[in-house]
């Protein structure tokens, strides 16, 4: 059937419409829409940019705090750092792109989040990255993986940005669709922050930036939908970036800023310059029009449909306060940019195009917004696991066997291949960063004894296992991430990545996971200021595992009162703050060492995991803290280990409790931290942990070349550093066909 014997009813489906909605557009209109609104409709109506299934449980979210400058709603989140000053940041998905064209994909959500951050008048100051492939043993992983890491790379690197923290896990479950989520966090003066709204009519309207081509056209529809077995040819959905071009912009947006002669600006990112044009223009309760022929084009012969819905990067979209475009144009002309100005707001409420002498789109704006589709889908609790005990789970045949397989298995082996393709110290203000040992990576910010601590968290086989604990679990371990380097937990951003939301038993994990999160974030005093949600992230009905990413920012008011778990000395005392039950049950020890993806996941008490991280941040602040490491997969051994190799130190570890040993070592229990203090400072840490009703146990100390553990029964095992830095060196290298 040609497109032009097909019915309007069709045609919407084409465009990602479904019958009901097409409805609500036909009455709202009181006519059938030409193709170029039909186009509009479609990507402003699509999950991606309209969170159609979510917005009822994002509403759970706490998005206020005393330091939240602007929640949800605007291109990033701004909180109040002191001293006049503000961190605005963010975390977005570019998932299925990075699938079909993983350079451009991954190359292109970094230029993406930085747009959403630059735009609101902050100068980036760091990366981040959450990646989750596919098995290693899939065929497509290790091209994924390197096409990935590169576009990650070698955007960044070009613009300028250090790339300072990331995880990267590897599951069959994102064998047909891989992860890649992106964060960017800036800085601003707390009195210049630009927002997205236009303020009244008759304001010249100004594109500026890269030309506008073919590329990325229907990005944002095809973020909404399944993957099948041809997927990959969606290849001309991706769209293509250019990391020199972002660095200009960048420059242009903040001396245009510095002017004074920007009213409103908007980057164009998901439904290009549809949505930047319909959002401002919708929230300042105006309207728009635009002249589509004055649009910097980069090839031949485009249609208004395709200018509209092109994706191409490096643009942004401002609107000019009245004379102010003679300073403009010196500023696009000085940074070699390609500008126009292309339109103006009206009084109309309508987004009003003209193309060739017609007018080629009418449309009033509070359809595509207020009428926009708000789906309270039908869903299922998920079904809870039962808890697997410790003697349900077969203890070690071989503990030095098991300790080396531990830390070479691809969760938990080094990432230093990854991690050495980025750029981290670009800026000259990183403090610690993916080759530091430390929980979270550390900004300082420029001119002042301040720092900003950064973290990216989720376990997804505990939100597979429990959504709503494992929701809890994601933002409680980026608490006490930051809380172990030392920093003021402040606020996080989150990416929320599931399945089909039509199916129910989808759904519920989504509506579980946000109960979760909503739960931990208001306990925690860690308000969310903003977010993306990327749904439908499956391919041939098989969904991956839920995975709702935790984007974190903290602030250091004194940088130089941080830790790290690198700084161990021969002599320190090892003492462990919590309690070790012997959770195994969904473990890394259960899943990689046992085979058997299992049980439910550590139970997450909110209320232990702000008492201990809180005072864990107290005592780094009072300096009596040499070293510290949470725990978190792979339990005290996989913590041990990694604080052994980072310091260059051994260590002596005796389990003197009743709690089985493979489970007190492997075991996952949550709220827990691994400290190193001197002699000199143990009764006093002691002290305060008992003071504060904070667990506290004695475990043993650093000396040696070598990881020596032991039980109620005698030795158990001893592990050369070397051998062990080995094993945990070269799992990833040899992966990727390198040399170890």
């Amino acid at each position: 059937m040609t497109a032009s014997a097909k019915t309007s009813a069709e045609r919407a489906a084409d465009y990602g419409l479904k019958p009901e909605e097409y409805a609500v557009i036909l009455d709202r209109l009181g006519r059938e829409p030409n193709a170029v609104e039909l186009g509009v409709f479609s990507v402003m109506w699509s999950e991606h940019c309209s969170y159609k299934s979510s917005r009822r449980h994002l509403r759970k979210f706490p998005v206020t705090g005393p330091r939240v400058i602007q929640g949800p709603g605007e291109n990033a989140g701004v909180v109040d750092i002191g001293d006049g000053q503000a961190c605005i940041f963010k975390m977005e998905s570019h998932n299925h792109p990075s699938y079909i064209e993983p350079y451009q994909g991954a190359a292109t959500g970094v230029g993406g989040i930085m747009r959403d951050v630059f735009t609101m008048g902050a100068r980036p100051i760091a990366l981040l990255n959450a990646l989750r492939f596919g098995a290693p043993e899939h065929p497509k992983t290790r091209r994924l993986v390197e096409g990935v890491v590169a576009g990650i790379g070698g955007y960044g690197n070009c613009v300028g940005v250090p790339t300072v923290a990331g995880e990267t896990n590897f599951h069959s479950g994102y064998d047909g669709n891989i992860l890649v989520n992106a964060m960017c966090v800036g800085l601003a003066d707390a009195d210049k922050i630009f927002y997205s709204a236009a303020p009244e009519p008759g304001l010249p309207v100004v594109y500026f930036g890269s030309k506008t081509g073919r590329d990325g056209i229907h990005g944002a529809t095809m973020a909404s939908a399944e993957f099948d077995d041809a997927s990959e040819e969606k290849r001309p959905t991706v769209q293509v970036g250019d990391p020199f071009a972002e660095k200009l912009l960048i420059e242009a947006t903040l001396e245009l800023m510095s002017l004074g002669a920007v009213a409103a600006i908007q980057d164009m990112g998901a439904a290009g310059l549809t949505s930047s044009s319909v959002e401002m223009a919708g929230k300042g309760g105006l309207g728009v029009e635009l002249n589509l022929d004055a649009v910097p084009q980069r090839e031949t012969g485009m249609s208004a449909y395709e200018m509209m819905l092109s994706e191409s990067q490096e643009r942004m979209l401002a609107i000019l306060k009245p004379g102010r475009e003679a300073d403009a144009h010196r500023v696009f002309e000085k940074w070699g940019l390609d500008a126009a100005v292309i339109g103006q707001t009206t009084n109309t409420g309508r987004i009003v195009l003209h193309h060739l002498g017609e007018v080629v789109c009418d449309l009033p704006l509070g359809p595509l917004s207020d009428d926009a589709p708000l789906y309270d889908r039908p869903w299922s609790e998920p079904t809870k696991r039962p808890v697997l005990l410790a003697a349900d789970i077969a203890p070690p045949s071989d503990w030095s066997a098991a300790v080396l397989a531990l830390m070479r298995a691809p969760d938990m082996a080094s990432k230093r291949w990854i991690w050495e393709q980025y750029d981290r110290h670009v800026m000259a203000d990183t403090l610690a960063d993916s080759a530091t040992a430390a929980d979270a990576g550390i900004i300082r910010v420029h001119g002042t004894t301040k720092a900003l601590a950064v973290t990216s968290d989720c376990t997804p086989r505990y939100v597979e296992a429990d959504p709503y604990e494992g929701g809890k679990q994601a933002v409680a371990e980026a608490y006490r991430n930051l809380s172990a380097v030392g920093a003021e937990p402040i606020a996080i951003t989150d990416n929320l990545n599931f399945g089909n939301p039509e199916r129910p038993e989808i759904m519920g994990q989504l509506v579980r996971a946000i109960d979760g999160m909503a739960e931990a974030c208001a306990v925690l005093a860690f308000p969310v200021v903003s977010g993306n949600v990327s749904l439908y992230n499956e391919t041939n009905g098989r969904a991956i595992p839920p995975t709702p990413t935790v984007g974190a920012v903290g602030l250091l008011a004194q940088s130089s009162k941080r830790a790290g778990f690198g700084t161990l000395k021969p002599d320190h005392q090892m003492l462990l703050i919590g309690t070790t039950a012997g959770w195994l049950s969904a473990s890394i020890y259960l899943r990689d060492l046992q085979g058997r993806e299992e049980g439910a996941p550590p139970p997450v008490d909110l209320a232990m995991e702000k008492r201990h991280a809180d005072l864990v941040r107290t005592l780094i602040g009072q300096g009596v803290l040499s070293a510290v490491h949470d725990l978190s997969d792979g339990g005290l051994i996989a913590a041990a280990a990694e604080m052994a190799m980072a310091s260059g130190v051994g260590m002596r570890l005796e389990n003197r409790s009743t709690v089985p040993d493979h489970a007190y070592y492997f075991g996952e229990d949550q709220a827990r931290f691994l400290v190193g203090v001197s002699p000199a400072s143990r009764e006093a840490v002691i002290s305060a942990c008992e003071s504060a009703n904070v667990p506290v146990t004695e475990l043993g100390e650093a000396r040696g070349d070598a990881l020596v553990i032991s039980g109620p029964h005698g030795a158990l095992c001893s592990v050369a550093l070397t051998t062990l830095r080995t094993a945990h060196e070269a799992w990833m290298p040899h992966f990727m066909g390198a040399t170890a």
